[in-house]
C-alpha cells in the first residue's frame, strides 16, 4: 500500500471517532480481522461504523481482535458463527460490542474463555430459577434436589462457578449495554444480577455440603440475603450481605446442627470469596447478623428472634427491611420472616427511632473521604444513599399499619409510596428518575474494570467512555446532569427525611394525593411529633382557607414544620407558632417576613421547640418576633440604655401600678432578647449572665422610680429620705441566670433635718410597695426580690440606714455577713448613698489582716452545714447544681474565702465576680493555676447548665433532670446531639468530681 493510501486511511480511521488512529489503523489491519474489515473504504465499513457506536471504540477494538485471535484455538463451528455474527450484524453483535467497548475487565474474560461470546445471544431476561440451574448443574449439582450437593469440594468446582457465573453476567451485561434507553432497563437488571447472586450462593451451599462428605444434611439451612442483594437491587460488584438460620433435623442436638451449619456458612463464603485460577465472585459479608462480627455465624430462628426483641439497635431494624431467603431451606426462610418481620414494623415504636436513623444517615456522610464527596455516588449529599434512606425512613414508619409499603425494592417502595399518597406524584417521579440515573452511572463506572466503585472518575477519556455507556451526549451533557441530580435528591431527601409531607395536612396543592389523617398522623410522628393529631389540627387552623394569610402560612409551614421537628418538642414549638400567629396574623410585616427572612423563621422555629420560657415570653410580647431577621436587632441593649428607656416610659405612666408594670415588661423583652440571641448562638455564657443582670437592674431602678414617684404624689412634696438597692449575690456579680432570683439589700438615708423616725417609715414603706409591685401577677413576669441577706436575716427590718448599718457591722457582723458583702454592688436609686455604704463595707468584706484561724473555721463550719442541712430532702446531693458536691456554692465558697483571707492586701480579689476571682488567686500564686481552671469550668458549666434546664422547662430548676426528654432538650441546647442526655449527665458529674477534689484540698485544707 502506498504511503499516501496509508496516510488517507489513517485520516479515515481518525474521522470514525478513534482516539489513538494510529494504533487503531494497526488494529484493523490485523489478521484476526481478515475478511471481517473493508480496508479499502474503511469509512463506510459496517463493522467498525458499529465499533465506533460503542462507548470507547479504542476499547472495543482492541477487545475485538484479542477475541478473534483467542477464538482461532475454538473449534471451527464456533469461531465461523463468530464471523457470520459480525459480519452480518444484529442484536448479538451490538450486545457483544457494547460489552467489549464498555467493560475491559469483561474483555479479558472473553479473551480467556472466548466459547462464552455466545452468552451475549441472549437477548432476553433469563426464565425464573434459570440461573439457579445453571449455577447448580456447572458444579454438579441437582438442581431438582430438595437439599442440592456439589459434584466435589475442590478448586476445580469452584473454578466452574466462577466460570458459569461470569457466563451469566456476560448475558446481562450485554442486554444492558446495548439497550436502547438504559433507565428504564436497569430496573430489571439490578433484579436479575440479585437472582444471580442468590444462586451463586446456593451452589455455594452446595459445595459446601460437598466438602462435608455427607454430614451436610444433618441441619436445616437458610441463607438471609440482606442489603441490595435482599431488596433484588444488586449492583454488577458488590458485597453480598447475608445472614443465616439453622435449625436441627430430626434426631439431632441443636449443639450439633449449629455447629454443622457453621461449617456450612463458612464453607459457602469460601466457595464464592476465595481466590481461584478464576479469581473470586465477590465477599459474602455476614456482619449484619445478630451482634455483628462478635456474634455466631449461625443461630436458630428462636435466637434471631430473641436478640432482635431485646438488645438489636435501630439500624439493624432498617437492614432487616430487605431480609430475603435466597438460598437453602425455602420453608425455613419463611420461618425466618414470620418471626423476624414483625419485628420490623414495631421498630418505629422505639423512642427516638427517627432521631437515630437521622443520625445515622449524618455518620455515614460524615465518614465520606473530603475528595470523594463531590462525585460520590452512593454515599455523598444527593447520592444514592440519600434516597434509600428516605424511603425506607417513610416505610418503617408508615408501614406499621399500612402493609402496602413493606417492599424491599427501593422501585417498588417508591412505587408504592407514591400511589398510597406519602410521597406526591411529582416527587416521586423525580426520585425515580434520579435513582435510575445514579444506579446507571454506578453500573457503568463498576464495569469497566469489574471493580466495587462508587466514585465517578476524574479522567477526560473516563468521563467520555462512561456518558457514551449511560446514554448520554458527552461529558459536559454527564457533568450537568449529575451535578442537577445531586441537587435534585438532595432536595428532595431533605424534605422526606427531615422535612414533613403535607399532602393532606397542610393541602399545598389540589393536585398532589391527598393522605388520609391517620397517614398524615404518623408521617408526622416519623418527624419526632408525639402528638401528631394535635400537630394536625394545628396546621388545619393555620392554612385553612383561601386567604393571603392562609396561601403564606401553606408556603411556610413545610420548611416550619421540619425546623420544629429540629427541636426537642416540636409539638410545643408549632402549638406556640400557632398561638403566635393568631395575634400576629394581620400584621402585614409578620408574615411577610417570616416568609422573605429564611433566618427569622428558622430561629423562630427553633425558639419555640427548643425552650418554652422563650415562647412563653414571646407569646406575651409576640412583635418581638421583628427582631428575629436581624442579628443587630438581638444584640443587648446595654444597662445605661435601658435605664434612660425605662425612666423615660415609668415618667409616662398614668399611676404606680402602670409604671412598675412598664419596667417589668422591658424586663420581659430583654429576657426574649437575650433568651433568642442564645439559642441562636449569637451570645457567649457571661454576655447572656450580664445581660439578664442588666435587664433586672433596668427593671428594679425603674419600679423604684414609679414607687418613689407615687409616694412623692401622695405626701404632696420631696421624700424625707434617700434609698438605695445594693446588688448582692449573683446579681451584684453581674451572673444572672434565666431563673435567678434578685438578692438584695436596702438602705436609707435621711435627708437633712428630717425626722428618722419618719425617715424610716416612708423607706419601709417604699420598699414594701416596690417589692409587692415587682412580685404582682398580671401581664408581665414577676420580678423576685430576695432580701434576705440583710443583717439578721428575714428577722431584720427590711431596710436600714447606712448609720444602722454601721453600727450593726461594727458590734454584731458575723463572718458570714461580710462573706455575703463579697457581692454587694448599688444597682438602683441614690448614688450617692450606693457609694457611701460600698465605702462603709469596704473594710468589712477585705479585711486588712486577712481573717483569723477561727474565723476560718467558722466559715468552714457554716459551709459544712449548710450542705448537710439545706439541700431539699430526697434530691441526689450529685445532681444538685448548686449546693452538690462540686457545684456552685463550693465553687463560690471557694472564692470567697480567698477573697476574705487576702483581698485586703491584694486589689485584684477586690471584684464581685466569682470567675474574676478564682482567676485573680491563680494569677497572685494564691491557688494553682490548673484548680482554678477546674472550678472555673466547672463553675461555667453548671451555670450554663441551670440555665438550659430553665429555659427547656420555663421555670428555674437546681437539679439535673431524670426525665430523659428533659435532660435531652437541655443537652440540645447546650450543643450536645439528640438523645445525648447520658453523655451530659458524664460530664456533669466527672466536672463536679474534679471541682469538689480541688474543694476539699483548698478550702476545707
Amino acid at each position: 500500500m502506498s504511503a499516501g493510501r496509508r496516510r488517507e486511511r489513517s485520516g479515515d480511521i481518525a474521522r470514525l471517532g478513534f482516539r489513538d488512529a494510529d494504533r487503531a489503523e494497526s488494529l484493523v489491519a490485523d489478521p484476526a480481522l481478515h475478511g471481517l474489515v473493508d480496508l479499502a473504504d474503511v469509512l463506510a465499513d459496517d463493522l467498525l461504523r458499529a465499533v465506533c457506536r460503542t462507548a470507547d471504540p479504542d476499547l472495543a477494538l482492541l477487545g475485538l481482535v484479542r477475541l478473534m485471535d483467542a477464538a482461532c484455538e475454538q473449534p471451527a463451528a464456533s469461531v465461523d458463527r463468530l464471523r457470520d455474527v459480525l459480519s452480518t450484524g444484529g442484536g448479538e453483535r451490538d450486545r457483544l460490542l457494547a460489552v467489549l467497548g464498555a467493560s475491559r475487565a469483561l474483555g479479558d474474560q472473553l479473551t480467556r474463555h472466548p466459547e462464552q461470546w455466545q452468552a451475549l445471544a441472549v437477548a432476553g431476561s433469563p426464565a425464573p430459577g434459570e440461573a439457579r440451574r445453571r449455577l447448580l448443574s456447572a458444579v454438579g449439582a441437582d438442581p431438582d434436589d430438595d437439599v442440592p450437593v456439589a459434584s466435589s469440594g475442590g478448586v476445580e468446582v469452584a473454578d466452574a462457578l466462577r466460570v458459569a457465573y461470569r457466563h451469566q453476567v456476560l448475558t446481562l451485561a450485554g442486554r444492558d449495554l446495548a439497550g436502547r434507553d438504559p433507565l428504564r432497563d436497569v430496573e430489571a437488571v439490578i433484579r436479575d444480577l440479585a437472582d444471580l447472586a442468590g444462586a451463586a450462593l446456593e451452589a455455594g451451599l452446595a459445595i459446601a455440603r460437598a466438602d462435608l462428605e455427607g454430614h451436610g444434611r444433618q441441619c436445616r439451612i437458610v441463607v438471609i440475603a440482606m442489603g441490595k442483594c435482599g431488596g433484588e437491587e444488586l449492583n454488577y460488584v458488590s458485597d453480598v450481605d447475608v445472614v443465616y438460620a439453622v435449625e436441627p433435623v430430626d434426631g439431632v442436638e441443636e449443639t450439633e446442627a449449629l455447629a454443622v451449619g457453621t461449617r456450612l456458612a463458612s464453607g459457602l463464603a469460601r466457595a464464592c470469596s476465595a481466590v481461584t485460577p478464576e479469581g473470586s465472585l465477590w465477599p459474602v459479608d455476614a456482619a449484619l447478623r445478630p451482634e455483628g462480627k462478635d456474634g455466631p455465624l449461625v443461630r436458630t430462628v428462636a435466637s434471631h428472634r430473641a436478640y432482635y426483641e431485646r438488645w438489636a439497635s435501630t439500624w439493624e431494624f432498617q437492614a432487616l427491611l430487605k431480609a430475603r431467603p435466597v438460598a437453602g431451606d425455602a420453608a425455613l426462610g419463611q420461618e425466618y420472616l414470620s418471626a423476624i418481620g414483625p419485628l420490623v414494623w414495631q421498630a418505629a415504636d422505639r423512642d427516638h427511632f427517627v432521631e437515630d436513623v437521622q443520625s445515622m444517615r449524618r455518620r455515614v456522610e460524615a465518614h465520606v473521604p473530603a475528595d470523594d464527596v463531590e462525585r460520590q455516588l452512593k454515599l455523598g449529599p444527593g447520592g444514592l444513599r440519600d434516597v434509600e434512606f428516605s424511603l425506607q425512613l417513610l416505610q418503617l414508619v408508615h408501614g406499621r399499619t399500612d402493609s402496602t409499603l413493606r417492599a424491599a425494592n427501593t422501585f417498588e417502595a417508591l412505587a408504592v409510596l407514591s400511589e398510597r399518597g406519602y410521597v406526591g406524584r411529582d416527587d416521586a417521579a423525580a426520585l425515580d428518575t434520579a435513582y435510575r440515573f445514579l444506579r446507571v452511572l454506578e453500573h457503568r463506572v463498576q464495569l469497566y474494570r469489574m471493580r466495587r466503585t462508587h466514585v465517578l472518575p476524574t479522567a477526560d477519556d473516563d468521563l467520555r467512555r462512561l456518558a457514551r455507556a449511560s446514554g448520554l451526549e458527552g461529558t459536559g451533557h454527564l457533568e450537568k446532569r449529575w451535578r442537577e441530580t445531586r441537587v435534585e435528591v438532595r432536595r428532595l431527601h431533605e424534605r422526606l427525611f427531615y422535612r414533613p409531607l403535607l399532602a393532606a395536612a397542610a393541602r399545598l396543592s389540589t393536585d398532589e394525593v391527598r393522605l388520609t389523617p391517620d397517614a398524615a398522623r404518623v408521617r408526622l410522628q416519623a418527624l419526632g411529633y408525639r402528638d401528631p393529631a394535635g400537630a394536625l389540627r394545628h396546621i388545619q387552623s393555620l392554612t385553612d382557607g383561601v386567604s393571603r394569610r392562609a396561601a403564606i402560612q401553606k408556603q411556610l409551614m413545610p420548611v416550619m414544620l421540619g425546623w420544629f421537628a429540629d427541636g426537642a418538642d416540636p409539638d410545643a414549638g408549632l402549638l406556640a407558632f400557632r398561638r403566635v400567629s393568631d395575634q400576629l396574623g394581620s400584621t402585614h410585616w409578620y408574615l411577610k417576613m417570616l416568609r422573605d427572612s429564611g433566618a427569622a423563621a428558622e430561629r423562630m422555629a427553633h425558639m419555640l421547640a427548643s425552650s418554652r420560657l422563650a415562647a412563653d415570653l414571646l407569646e406575651r410580647g409576640p412583635e418581638s418576633t421583628r427582631w428575629l431577621g436581624a442579628d443587630d436587632e438581638l444584640a443587648p441593649r446595654g444597662r445605661d440604655a435601658l435605664r434612660t428607656e425605662v425612666a423615660s416610659a415609668v415618667r409616662r405612666a398614668e399611676d404606680v401600678a402602670a409604671g412598675v408594670r412598664t419596667a417589668r415588661a422591658v424586663r420581659r423583652r430583654e429576657v426574649l432578647r437575650t433568651a433568642a440571641a442564645d439559642l441562636a448562638g449569637l451570645l457567649g455564657p457571661e454576655h447572656v449572665r450580664m445581660a439578664l443582670t442588666d435587664a433586672t437592674v433596668a427593671a428594679i431602678e425603674g419600679a423604684l422610680q414609679a414607687v418613689t414617684l407615687a409616694a412623692v404624689g401622695r405626701r404632696g412634696g420631696p421624700l424625707p429620705v434617700r434609698l438605695a438597692v445594693i446588688g448582692m449575690g449573683r446579681l451584684g456579680g453581674g451572673e444572672l441566670g434565666y431563673g435567678s432570683d434578685a438578692d438584695v439589700v436596702f438602705v436609707h438615708s435621711p435627708v437633712d433635718g428630717a425626722d428618722e423616725g419618719e425617715a424610716q417609715e416612708v423607706a419601709q414603706q417604699v420598699v414594701s410597695d416596690l417589692q409587692k409591685l415587682l412580685r404582682a401577677t398580671g401581664g408581665e413576669p414577676a420580678v423576685e426580690i430576695d432580701a434576705n441577706l440583710r443583717p439578721e436575716g428575714r428577722n431584720g427590718p427590711l431596710v436600714r440606714s447606712l448609720d444602722s448599718y454601721a453600727e450593726y457591722y461594727r458590734r454584731w457582723s458575723l463572718v458570714w455577713e461580710a462573706q455575703a458583702l463579697l457581692r454587694a454592688v448599688p444597682v438602683a436609686g441614690d448614688p450617692e448613698l450606693g457609694a457611701a455604704f460600698i465605702a462603709l463595707v469596704d473594710p468589712i468584706r477585705y479585711p486588712e489582716r486577712g481573717l483569723s484561724s477561727s474565723d476560718v473555721r467558722e466559715v468552714r463550719r457554716v459551709k459544712a452545714r449548710i450542705e448537710s442541712e439545706r439541700l431539699p430532702r430526697g434530691v441526689d446531693p450529685r445532681r444538685h447544681l448548686k449546693l452538690g458536691p462540686g457545684g456552685l456554692a463550693d465553687v463560690e465558697w471557694v472564692a470567697q474565702l480567698l477573697q476574705l483571707r487576702h483581698a485586703g492586701d491584694t486589689p485584684s480579689l477586690r471584684t464581685a465576680r466569682t470567675t474574676g476571682a478564682l482567676r485573680a488567686a491563680a494569677d497572685a500564686g494564691l491557688i494553682d493555676a490548673s484548680d482554678a481552671t477546674v472550678l472555673v469550668e466547672a463553675w461555667e458549666a453548671a451555670s450554663a447548665l441551670r440555665d438550659a434546664v430553665t429555659l427547656w422547662r420555663g421555670r428555674a430548676q437546681d437539679v439535673v433532670p431524670t426525665d430523659r426528654r428533659e435532660l435531652d432538650g437541655a443537652g440540645r441546647l447546650l450543643g450536645y446531639p439528640p438523645g445525648s442526655g447520658g453523655l451530659l449527665e458524664e460530664d456533669h458529674r466527672r466536672r463536679t468530681r474534679r471541682a469538689r477534689s480541688v474543694v476539699e484540698r483548698v478550702f476545707y485544707a
